[in-house]
């Protein structure tokens, strides 16, 4: 063990797959969680590209396939059910709308934890409430009374993460909403949903319906956006985003009022605006970020879980080959992540303006430039091996 301690905020995928890595360098991690466990559901996400890499370096490929939806692909299709376009899982390498390797948020944060509870402390139902560093160390203060000195401190706690407000400034700063708000919940099977997602999206509104496959022949997730130009709702106040959610998407047609009959009765139900996060630095001194806190590129560009753990498997290994030194290690992670953060941001907003309604015609793109763009986003630069960085997981 290198005697490092690292206190990492948030325990939904960012963290679980720092704690993984900084474990494997040597590092003495504790995970601090708001929540009282591991939130199950959500949406569905991918991994693509580099990303499939990281996982493989994990040595949870096997695991993370066995626990994926299954989905064989995507139809879009009109108010009366009728097929406008087809998507297979098969598509360009696996890597295309609907990727090969596709599981639950929950799901993937199962896998996280149960990979890293023998070796990380969880601590569940508490946060970080007070912050001070000075050149050797952070002292922190958890909400229940616990003190705690730590050598680094890593907010992964998502888009309205509370320690980066406590190190960086108010969310305000960083936070830019695109346009839109995603909702997702768990509802009964009754719509005949197999192995293919059924997508609907009315242009004239700019709202879109969905239903997905989850692994439970007898449930599916559905998925519900509208245009929102402002958003105040309290992202905790769920009865208030369930009204919201019934106004605006009354009178869609489609499958809508039937999977609405079933918003009050889903035990997971989560909304959101759709936004990302742009920040000059994610790092402060002994105290850095990563994931959506860092560097949201919203769902709009399928790549949110791919920036996590790319970002965490980066982010150990710069700091442990940096011997630690926030200073290096913090700069040298950016240094990586930043051209591969921003092709990915650069594809959100690029995705959340086709949705935007408007009479203009949409310019032809540049196909070329945007194949670039998606190759970039997808593979990334090539990642970094710390051949020479202490790793309990290499194979010999």
């Amino acid at each position: 063990m290198s005697g490092i301690k690292v206190l990492v905020a948030g325990a939904s995928i960012a963290g679980p797959a720092l704690a993984h890595w900084l474990r494997r360098r040597g590092a003495e991690v504790t995970v601090v969680e708001r929540a009282p466990g591991l939130r199950p559901g959500g949406q569905a996400v991918d991994a693509r590209g580099v990303t499939k890499d990281v996982i493989r370096r994990m040595g949870l490929d096997a695991t993370i396939r066995a626990a994926c939806t299954d989905t064989a692909g995507a139809y879009t299709v009109d108010a009366d059910g009728t097929v406008l376009a087809t998507f297979s899982a098969e598509d360009d390498g696996g890597d295309g709308f609907i990727a090969d390797i596709e599981i639950l948020r929950g799901n993937l944060s199962q896998v996280l934890y149960d990979d890293t509870r023998d070796g990380v402390e969880y601590v569940f139902g508490d946060r970080i409430a007070e912050i001070s560093q000075d050149a050797d160390g952070v002292d922190v203060v958890f909400a229940g009374g616990d003190r705690r000195r730590v050598d680094l401190v890593i907010g992964a706690d998502g888009l309205h993460s509370a320690l980066r407000a406590m190190v960086f400034g108010p969310r305000e700063q960083y936070v830019r909403h695109l346009g839109h708000v995603l909702a997702f919940f768990t509802v009964p099977n009754e719509f005949g949903i197999d192995r293919w997602l059924i997508d609907h999206q009315d242009a004239e509104s700019g709202r879109s319906a969905g239903l997905r496959p989850i692994g439970d022949p007898a449930s599916v997730m559905a998925m519900m956006s509208f245009p929102a130009a402002e958003f105040d709702v309290d992202h905790r106040d769920i009865d208030a985003q369930k009204r919201l959610l019934r106004e605006k998407m009354a009178g869609l047609g489609w499958s809508t009022p039937q999977i609405l009959a079933h918003l009050d009765d889903s035990p997971d139900f989560y909304l959101d605006q759709i936004a990302q996060v742009v920040m000059d630095g994610w790092s402060s001194g002994r105290v850095g970020l990563l994931g959506d806190a860092a560097f949201s590129s919203s769902p709009m560009s399928g790549q949110g879980t791919g920036l996590a753990l790319v970002g965490a498997y980066v982010l150990a290994g710069e700091l442990a080959a940096a011997g630690w030194d926030p200073k290096v290690g913090f700069a040298a992670y950016e240094a990586w992540m930043r051209p591969f953060v921003e092709a990915n941001q650069e594809i959100g907003r690029m995705h959340a303006a086709t949705r935007a309604v408007t009479d203009e015609p949409a310019p032809e793109p540049d196909m070329e430039a945007l194949m670039d763009l998606v190759d970039r986003a997808v593979n990334g630069p090539a990642l970094p091996d710390y051949a020479g960085v202490p790793d309990s997981g290499r194979a010999p």
